[in-house]
């Protein structure tokens, strides 16, 4: 357990005529962390697609506010301990927020009401990289050290290790949970895969595309897509053959990392090469495209919050970024914390989090 007393920032943002900014610094000082490396890229090799659809996009053009306006929202961060390189984060109904600490190979469970963390180590090489809670309340980890899944019982912490097949690393990344409840998860070396919690198999597949499986999510009605940044795709699994439909994104290698999915079920796609977001509504098999704000947007993580606004991190404006699709607008929000680079969000009502990978503290953003 950890008591962190470094630097917590707190950012309040008030939309007048003209919006102003209030930056208020409370707590001590401490070292600065060591830097995180730069996310990665990777060259994608060509494959023929079990299935593709063909892109139908449409322009679309968006205004932009460098701070919100008519609210007030509260940007705040939390210190983790040193080292932890946090990766990401995941709320708990509890009010606690679970996060990955990637080079600690930990999972750490941060109490915002007090600041306190605990810490539970996953075992020798672990590395998690994604954290989601399931449908039974428990966190479930992407371990790409371990090469396997990780459940950690909330109560007791007690860890249970479900190892991929053998057949070489798959690099895992993220995981969902389907209708079923099945948790299925990418591998960014060419690969895709599912557990099932009731027996405990594990069961690995070769993508399209081979390497850039990264982002995944589940839509309102249970349907499950992740996004490819190699191949540059959105991948449709079919739970029931387990083959993949390529949704082909109108911008060409735009390097799709993320995604997730609006109450429509429409979704979300943030677009790391491109510098932009993507909407796809499988109900029409439409595309559209939106460049994010500045001169070099590189969108890393995106979420969808309960009033199907789309918030996105954004490391080349060291900023989390917020899109409204009824007026398809931007507003900007500048981290406190140079170099955060936050590289997932998740949320709760009234609450969206992240973690800061380059800073070794969590974020949330706070509305009325």
């Amino acid at each position: 357990m950890d008591l962190m007393g470094g630097i917590c920032k707190r950012v309040t943002i008030r939309g007048l005529a003209f919006a102003m900014l209030l930056v208020v610094l409370v707590g001590c000082s401490r070292a600065p962390p060591e830097p995180s490396p730069s996310a990665p890229t990777d060259t994608p090799q060509p494959q023929e697609p079990t299935e593709s659809v063909e892109p139908a996009a449409a322009e679309a053009t968006a205004t932009v506010n460098w701070v919100p306006a008519a609210e007030e929202l509260v940007i705040e961060e939390y210190p983790v301990p040193q080292g932890s390189r946090p990766h990401d984060v995941a709320p708990a109904p509890d009010g606690t927020v679970w996060y990955t600490a990637q080079r600690l190979g930990e999972l750490g469970r941060l109490d915002p009401s007090t600041g306190v963390t605990d810490r539970i180590p996953l075992g020798s090489g672990s590395a998690p990289h994604g954290v989601i809670v399931g449908p039974d309340g428990a966190p479930w980890i992407t371990d790409g050290g371990l090469n396997a899944i990780v459940r950690v019982d909330p109560a007791t912490h007690a860890v249970q290790v479900f190892p991929l097949p053998s057949g070489g690393n798959a690099n895992i990344n993220t995981a969902a949970f389907d209708r079923n409840g099945v948790l299925w998860f990418t591998g960014q070396n060419g690969v895709y895969g599912r557990l099932d919690p009731a027996d405990g198999s594990v069961e690995v597949f070769d993508a399209p595309r081979g390497r850039g499986p990264y982002g995944i999510a589940s839509t309102p009605d249970g349907a499950v897509y992740y996004a490819s940044l190699a191949g540059n795709y959105v991948g449709g699994l079919d739970p029931f053959t387990t083959k993949v439909t390529v949704l082909e994104p109108p911008t060409a290698g735009q390097g799709a990392r993320r995604v997730w999915s609006d109450s429509k079920g429409r979704l979300w796609v943030s677009e790391w090469n491109a510098g932009q977001l993507a909407m796809y509504d499988p109900s029409t098999s439409t595309w559209q495209e939106w460049r994010l704000p500045g001169d070099n947007p590189m969108p890393y993580a995106v979420y969808v919050d309960e009033l199907d606004l789309v918030w996105l991190s954004d490391f080349g404006a060291n900023a989390i970024v917020r899109f409204d699709p009824s007026s398809e607008s931007f507003d900007v929000l500048e981290l406190p914390s140079a170099g955060a680079n936050v590289r997932q969000i998740l949320g709760r009502d009234g609450e969206i989090w992240g973690a800061e990978s380059g800073t070794d503290k969590l974020v949330v953003v706070r509305s009325p």
